[in-house]
């Protein structure tokens, strides 16, 4: 059975490359550009991982990331962050509020391969 991944990602040529790359590697892939919507869905049916963006429109990948911690279903879901915010303090914000891995864009094909295989590893 494909595990699910999730991606949460308001750029459409960033979700539309990482949908590809994971498709082709054998995930079934959703995406989301809404962080809002994609909360509810994330809390009736979490995926096996997430892969985040930090700035969306209407609420953060902070806030999303901080209400997905908060509950039962979805404490130890293993989030990928992914921002071309690359500071330091919002990798230390990121990992305060419990990311699993913070990767900043742009990004390497093998290496969200490489991460995502490690964070769904059963």
């Amino acid at each position: 059975m494909e595990k699910r991944v999730l991606v949460i990602e308001d750029e459409p040529n960033i979700s539309e490359a990482l949908r590809f790359i994971l498709t082709r590697n054998g995930w079934q892939v959703d995406v989301s550009a809404d962080g809002d919507t994609a909360l509810g869905a994330l809390r009736s049916d979490p995926p096996d991982l997430l892969i985040l963006d930090l700035m969306l429109p209407g609420i953060s990948g902070f806030d999303i990331l901080k209400s997905l911690r908060a509950q039962d279903g979805t404490r130890d879901l293993p989030v990928l962050m992914l921002t071309a915010k690359g500071h330091a303090a919002d990798r230390f914000e990121a990992e305060r509020l419990g990311v699993t891995r913070f990767m900043t864009k742009p990004f390497a094909n093998a290496e969200v391969l490489d991460a995502v295989r490690e964070l769904t590893a059963s």
